[in-house]
């Protein structure tokens, strides 16, 4: 009885040719940034990238099998010119806006800023009046998304790249 050969991708897969930003070395192995299919792909590789072979993906039985297999599966369509299908993540638009005035607070608190000059920074200084400073929303604001910045640097962003479990 004959084996059958393993299915191999539409094109092998040539890594060794990207510039510097996209493929870089590191003491754990390689790390790739893909740009296809209106998507950027982050891989790592254990070894050097050879020019056209046929990669092929592990997955760990864990906790965060899903989110892997879910861009496993981004991954493929893309190679394949297929469509991507759904985003990752369940992030809405409000959320990552304020995830990003939650990391610029950050930075400016980590630069020294005062939590006035960040929010000046964020909000514009038209909104922040001189007298009511001390109790003014925005004060709340900025406290809290330095806050929230701290907890992402923290740790916290692990979450953000978890899939939000809708059977627990």
């Amino acid at each position: 009885m004959e084996e059958a050969a393993p299915p191999t991708l539409v094109a092998p897969l040539d890594l060794t040719g990207l510039p510097p930003d996209q493929l870089r070395s590191a003491p754990d192995g390689w790390y790739v940034v893909l740009r296809l299919g209106g998507a950027t792909h982050r891989l790592w590789l254990e070894a050097e990238p050879i020019e056209r072979v046929g990669y092929h993906v592990k997955l760990s039985l864990d906790d965060d099998f899903e989110t892997r297999d879910r861009a496993a599966q981004r991954l493929w369509r893309a190679l394949n010119d297929r469509p991507l299908g759904p985003a990752l993540d369940d992030l809405t638009p409000q959320r990552r806006a304020r995830l990003e005035l939650a990391l610029r607070a950050l930075d400016g608190r980590q630069e020294g800023a005062s939590y006035r000059a960040i929010a000046e920074g964020l909000f514009g200084p038209v909104r922040i009046s001189a007298r009511a400073w001390k109790t003014h929303d925005l004060r709340s604001r900025t406290i809290r998304l330095v806050q929230m910045g701290l907890d992402l640097m923290r740790g916290g962003y692990r979450d953000l790249l978890r899939l939000r479990r809708r059977d627990r």
